[in-house]
């Protein structure tokens, strides 16, 4: 499927009524899964990719190359799943936030974001900070402007709920609704008073980074104009443990048939996609 379509389908999520939890990815084994269970989107993060990458914290270590190939390779690995990235800070000042549109938007990916948290983390800056709103209002129509398939979409993303407070997120949003963008990414909103306050002054769909049990309901997230609500990323935690289990019983004797817990051959082939390769083997090679 051509990015355009994919970029299609996101676009109809973003613009429909009801409101979809994304399958979190990092590599393309983790996309085709996603995609093979009915996913409606793949959810890249940045945090994710830092691990994935670096094997690093989510410090804006990894560079804007290694990001987008990353994406590259998950897109390269299905063939439907639309995927959403998160662009973060989209590598420097409004010109940057350019060149992550075009890396990005070559690499296949569906939506990103780009958000307004001062980053990487300056010298001596106890706590995360904003960049200034005008600032911010820069780097989204900037990245708007350097879109060149329509259809790409842009999400303009703010912490300023848990960093600056509700006022501020509020004038952010008012703010960001006038950009281009397709869409306001709120993380740090835990409650529906939060929410309510906010989605009375959003023009635009809501993509939520931040789930917690007072507003884990989908039905009433639809009604306030959230499309995406994300739920963490514990397909790659559930990854995390599941290597150092193996690697842990092994060191200390386990026998490999003693093993538990492990891909099914049918699972570990359908992931591959062994089946093509073969027929493509018996096409080309035999």
């Amino acid at each position: 499927m051509k990015w355009s379509q994919r970029r299609a389908q996101a676009r109809a999520v973003l613009e429909g009524s009801v409101c979809i939890h994304p399958a979190s990815v990092h590599d393309p084994v983790s996309a085709r899964i996603a995609e093979d269970l009915g996913f409606e989107l793949g959810m890249f993060a940045g945090s994710t990719g830092s691990l994935a990458i670096l094997g690093a914290p989510d410090l804006i270590m990894i560079t804007l190359t290694e990001f987008a190939e990353q994406a590259l390779r998950i897109n390269r690995a299905v063939a439907r799943l639309p995927l959403v990235v998160d662009a973060d800070h989209g590598y420097g000042n409004a010109l940057n936030v350019m060149r992550t549109v075009e890396e990005l938007e070559v690499a296949g990916v569906a939506a990103m974001s780009i958000e307004d948290t001062d980053l990487p983390r300056p010298f001596g800056a106890p706590k995360p900070r904003l960049i200034p709103l005008e600032e911010g209002v820069g780097k989204m129509r900037a990245a708007v402007a350097a879109r060149v398939d329509p259809a790409l979409i842009i999400l303009a993303r703010t912490g300023a709920m848990s960093i600056t407070g509700l006022d501020d997120c509020i004038g952010r949003v008012r703010a960001y609704n006038t950009t281009g963008a397709d869409g306001i990414f709120l993380t740090g909103v835990t409650t529906r008073a939060q929410l309510d306050a906010v989605a009375q002054e959003a023009r635009l769909p809501l993509v939520l980074g931040t789930m917690t049990a007072e507003i884990a309901d989908r039905a009433y997230l639809a009604s306030r104009g959230v499309r995406i609500a994300l739920q963490g990323h514990l397909p790659f935690q559930a990854a995390i443990a599941a290597i150092h289990a193996t690697l842990k019983a092994l060191r200390e004797g386990t026998p490999p048939e003693a093993i538990t817990g492990t891909a099914p051959a049918a699972l570990a082939r359908a992931v591959m996609r062994e089946d093509g390769y073969a027929a493509a083997t018996r096409n080309f090679l035999d």
